[in-house]
C-alpha cells in the first residue's frame, strides 16, 4: 500500500529509476550506432575487448609479414629478370664464339665477331651491376640471402638465396675479359659459355622456385589476415538493424518514463484536497 505523502514520493522515485534506466540504455545503443561496434572498449565487454585486441594485433603484423613478402617477391622478380636476360646474352655470345671457332674464317671477320662478343660481354657486367631492389642485388655477390617474414610473431621466416651471376664466378665462369683471336681460342670460350649457361639456369630454377613460394605464402597471409578481420567484426560489430528498432524502442521509453515522472509529481498535490 503506498501512503499519501508529501514528504516520500514512492511513485516519483520508481518513475525516475526506470526513467534512468531508459536513459542509460539509450546513452549505449546511440553510441554502437556512431561507433558500429557493438564493444567498442573494455567497459562494454571486457573479456571481447581483450581477444579483438589480440586479433587486431594478429592482422597488424600480418599487413607487416605482407609488406616483407611483397619487398620478396619483387626483389626476386628483379634478380629473375637478370637471369633471363643474362641467360639470353650467353645464348648471343655462344652464337658469336662458335661462328669464329670456324677455322675456315678469316682474321677480319673473327675479330668482327669478337667485338660483337666482348659488347655482349659488357652487358652482362651492366644487367648484374643494376639488377638491384630497395638497396638490394641478388646476383652481384653483394649479399648472402634475402630473408622474409612468414608470420605474425617475426618466428618464422622464408630465406631466398643469393645467386652472384657476376663474371668470373661461379656461376658465370667466363672472364671479364674473356675475348678471342683465334679458333681455338673461341672453341675454348665455346665450353666455358655452355658451363655458364647450364649453372645460370639452374639458378633461375631456384629463384623461380623462391618466388613462387613467396608469392603461394603472400596468398596465404592476405586470406589469414582477411578471416581474421572477420572474426574481430563478428566479435565487436554492432548490428545496427537491431539497434535502430532497440533506439525507436527506448525514445518511446523514455518519452513514457518522463510522462510517468510528471504524474507522479503531481501526486502529492491531492494531499491539499484532504485540507479543504
Amino acid at each position: 500500500m503506498i501512503s499519501n505523502s508529501v514528504n516520500t514520493n514512492a511513485g516519483a522515485m520508481i518513475a525516475l529509476q526506470n526513467l534512468n534506466k531508459a536513459n542509460s540504455e539509450l546513452e549505449v545503443v546511440q553510441n554502437r550506432i556512431n561507433t558500429g561496434l557493438r564493444v567498442s572498449g573494455a567497459r562494454d565487454d571486457g573479456g571481447i575487448f581483450a581477444i579483438a585486441q589480440r586479433m587486431r594485433s594478429e592482422v597488424s603484423g600480418f599487413g607487416v609479414v605482407q609488406q616483407s613478402l611483397d619487398r620478396g617477391v619483387a626483389t626476386t622478380d628483379v634478380a629473375l629478370a637478370a637471369g633471363e636476360a643474362i641467360s639470353d646474352l650467353l645464348i648471343e655470345m655462344k652464337e658469336k664464339a662458335l661462328a669464329a671457332a670456324d677455322a675456315s674464317l678469316d682474321t677480319a671477320s673473327r675479330t668482327a665477331l669478337n667485338e660483337d662478343y666482348k659488347a655482349l660481354r659488357e652487358q652482362i657486367d651492366s644487367i648484374v651491376t643494376n639488377a638491384e631492389f630497395n638497396g638490394l642485388n641478388l646476383v652481384d655477390g653483394s649479399t648472402n640471402s634475402f630473408v622474409a617474414l612468414a608470420n605474425a610473431d617475426g618466428s618464422n621466416t622464408i630465406t631466398v638465396s643469393a645467386e652472384d651471376m657476376s663474371l668470373s664466378g661461379s656461376i658465370v665462369t667466363l672472364s671479364a675479359t674473356s675475348s678471342f683471336g683465334t679458333a681455338t681460342q673461341a672453341d675454348n670460350i665455346v665450353s666455358q659459355i655452355e658451363t655458364s649457361l647450364d649453372n645460370v639456369n639452374a639458378s633461375l630454377a631456384r629463384l623461380g622456385t623462391k618466388s613462387k613460394a613467396l608469392d603461394i605464402h603472400a596468398t596465404f597471409v592476405t586470406k589469414l589476415s582477411d578471416s581474421l578481420s572477420e572474426g574481430i567484426g563478428n566479435l565487436v560489430d554492432a548490428d545496427l538493424a537491431k539497434e535502430s528498432a532497440r533506439l525507436q524502442s527506448l525514445q518511446v521509453k523514455q518519452q513514457l518514463g518522463t510522462q510517468a515522472l510528471s504524474i507522479a509529481n503531481q501526486r502529492p498535490q491531492q494531499v491539499l484536497s484532504f485540507f479543504q
